[in-house]
């Protein structure tokens, strides 16, 4: 039996195998970066060993390390979680060779599905339908086509190509980010269906000859290729659900698995389906099989690798609806770029579980609050799942939830995943790898841009009353009381976009809310003054023919530093305020803002050259593909950012020539960072 089990990977995945194996009595050990050395999943752990550095390849992509910490902790087995190593069977054989027991399929079958065009044509001979599909460009001549990586999965390296004119530049990109994530830049063109679904089967062997198929997900809602929204069961047809599991099984069968293993098929409009790839290892979204299923599929890893048999004899029928959700550090306002930062507050209304089964909501997460997210991995921050009777139930609990969380610190997708969960698209299951392409209206923010003067409000009310609440003589004085009642106190905020927002407000003598107005800063936002009555009935100064606009009646019900109330026409709204220096975190009934108080009195800073880019996030300057005096034009290819395991293309903003180019190739830049600098061409006219 698996004594003491070392997790050779980090984030949620660490801390899920770690809570089963602290239900089952088995001893844990994590292995950890110099970036990771205070994350949770290693202050979960018995034991932990350092690999020294920051990178993956580094660390956790280092068998040499990682067996080394075996070793030194006296860890009897390894589980290799998923992404990094858990798909090398150069890892796996080492593990055993170490005498080690792996928690996965054997070396032989990882091998065998890791050369995805091996695999192709080894489960064609099995019966299981497949894509045509290209390893040399150049024999493409029906296109749209696919290319993809051969040696990984999750959307690393992935491109649609529409044409034989962009094919070699997706091929060249393709490789270069595969050999980031993957180690192996090999990739391979297969054709491309439109409006496919993204199906997959959850297969488990044992080592006693029997492979069975533990229900499917419907993982199609993805972004750049990746699954954010996956869903078990999906929403099938009984006969197709069959054919789909009978299929999933042979291509088990075929290379005589063991373990936990997916087998990802597309789901074609009229029915038809085809192999996409065959994952061997556990899934990211393995939570809600888990849920549906009743299982623990790391428990049933476990069992397997110590040579027990399956503990079912068949299928178990879905039992309900679960829904998950991939939240991720993101900026919307950089296209959805990776976010990295101090996550100030991290917390989730109504979660039932953290990994493990529950009817209602699970919350499988690598971070807590304080957490880092740092440039170095994916910025996936946690999974959150719902479970319901009915599919319907299961999106509506997901979505309130969702809504509700205090996020403070990094920006997410959040509203991106609540939108789409309150879709009337995704709620008739109209879904497919296209959804998003289709539907530009999801990634609106939750909270409307009208309804942001308010949200200010209540940021400036509240930092008033926390200054009172610390003064150190007269605190006791309504917050803003002065001599001369008629002057209002003025705080400037900057929005999450870049643009500013100025507040003014009065009090009467009582400290009841008199009059306030907003103001939308220099910036590309600015606009008219608004300026809104605190009691029902314009205030002098709110005229609507002298360009203002008459808004909201706004009385002042209760102010503290951490919870503003509002009357807001009548209908009384809370907003719970969150302050970290001069970061301030609002969420309210219709959506969440992130502000920052700008100083009364602020420093002059230097002025950027015009022309500047700055870096979006940190990263590396992967390539420099211009030089200094060559004149480019708007949306040419600058240079190309990495981080966080992608490449950011950098394009040029207009027609200009390339006036400075600070940083090298190779070079390390921090958020903000100049990259580059063109100077804009003149119009003639």
């Amino acid at each position: 039996m698996i004594r003491n089990l070392l997790v050779a990977n980090r984030g949620e995945i660490a801390r899920r195998v770690f809570a089963t194996c602290r239900a089952l009595g088995v001893a844990t050990v994590a292995v950890h970066s110099d970036a990771d050395a205070d994350a949770p999943f290693v202050a979960e752990a018995d034991q932990s060993v350092r690999l020294p550095g920051n990178t993956p390849a580094e660390t956790y992509l280092r068998i040499d390390l990682l067996l080394d910490a075996a070793r030194r902790a006296g860890a009897d087995a390894v589980h290799p979680g998923y992404g990094f190593l858990a798909e090398n069977a150069e890892f796996a054989a080492a593990v055993t060779d170490a005498g080690l027991t792996w928690v996965g399929p054997t070396a032989k079958a990882i091998a065998a599905m890791g050369d995805k065009m091996a695999a192709k044509a080894l489960l064609a001979d099995a019966g299981v339908p497949m894509l045509p599909t290209w390893t040399d460009p150049d024999q493409v001549a029906d296109f749209p086509v696919l290319v993809k990586a051969a040696a990984g999965g999750g959307g690393r390296g992935m491109r649609v190509v529409r044409d034989a004119a962009g094919l070699a530049a997706a091929v060249a990109g393709a490789r270069r980010e595969a050999a980031a994530a993957f180690g192996d830049g090999t990739v391979f063109i297969e054709r491309y269906v439109e409006r496919g679904r993204h199906v997959e089967v959850q297969i488990f062997g044992d080592t006693h000859g029997t492979v069975l198929a533990l229900g499917e997900r419907d993982c199609s809602i993805q972004r750049r290729h990746q699954k954010i929204v996956e869903e078990a069961p999906a929403v099938l047809d009984p006969g197709l659900r069959r054919r789909l599991h009978a299929a999933a099984v042979a291509a088990g069968r075929a290379v005589e698995y063991v373990g936990a293993g997916t087998v990802e098929f597309l789901l074609a409009p009229d029915g038809q389906f085809f192999f996409l790839e065959m994952n061997t290892r556990l899934q990211v979204e393995h939570p809600v099989t888990d849920l549906t299923t009743g299982l623990d599929l790391v428990r049933l890893q476990l069992l397997v690798a110590e040579g027990e048999p399956l503990p079912l004899p068949a299928t178990p029928p879905a039992d309900g609806h679960a829904i998950e959700v991939r939240l991720c550090a993101e900026d919307p306002a950089q296209g959805f770029r990776p976010a990295t930062g101090t996550l100030h507050r991290f917390a989730i209304p109504g979660v039932g579980a953290e990994f493990g089964p529950t009817r209602g909501l699970r919350l499988d997460s690598g971070v807590v609050d304080g957490s880092t997210v740092s440039v170095h991995y994916d910025s996936m921050l946690a999974k959150l799942v719902a479970w319901a009777p009915t599919r319907a139930e299961a999106a509506r609990v997901l979505a309130g939830a969702l809504a509700r969380a205090e996020l403070h610190g990094v920006t997410t997708n959040r509203d991106l995943l609540v939108r789409v969960l309150r879709s009337r698209e995704f709620g008739a299951a109209e879904v497919d790898t296209g959804f998003l392409e289709r539907h530009p209206e999801v990634f609106a923010p939750l909270l409307p841009a009208e309804l942001l003067p308010v949200t200010a409000l209540a940021a400036a009310l509240a930092s008033a009353a926390a200054r009172r609440m610390t003064a150190p003589v007269l605190g006791g004085l309504p917050s803003g009381w002065r001599n001369v009642p008629a002057f209002p106190q003025v705080v400037r905020f900057a929005g999450a976009d870049g643009g500013e927002i100025e507040v003014r407000y009065r009090l009467d003598r009582a400290g009841a809310l008199a009059e306030w107005s907003t103001t939308p800063g220099s910036g590309e936002r600015r606009g008219p003054r608004l300026t809104f009555p605190a009691e029902a009935g314009p205030p002098a100064n709110s005229d609507p023919a002298a360009g203002g606009d008459v808004g909201p009646a706004v009385r002042l019900v209760t102010a503290a530093p951490d919870r503003v109330v509002l009357d807001v026409d009548g209908v009384r709204s809370t907003f719970r305020v969150h302050r970290v220096g001069s970061a301030v975190f609002v969420d309210g009934p219709d959506g969440a803002a992130s502000l920052t108080e700008s100083p009364r009195l602020p420093l002059p800073t230097a002025e950027l050259a015009a022309g500047s880019l700055l870096a979006p996030l940190p990263g590396a300057v992967a390539r420099v593909h211009v030089e200094v005096g060559q004149r480019v034009a708007a949306g040419d290819l600058l240079l190309t950012l990495e981080a966080m395991k992608l490449e950011h293309p950098v394009l040029a903003p207009a027609d200009g020539v390339v006036a400075e180019l600070p940083v090298p190739a190779g070079g390390q830049v921090e958020t903000g960072a100049v990259l580059a600098v063109v100077d804009p061409e003149e119009d003639p006219q």
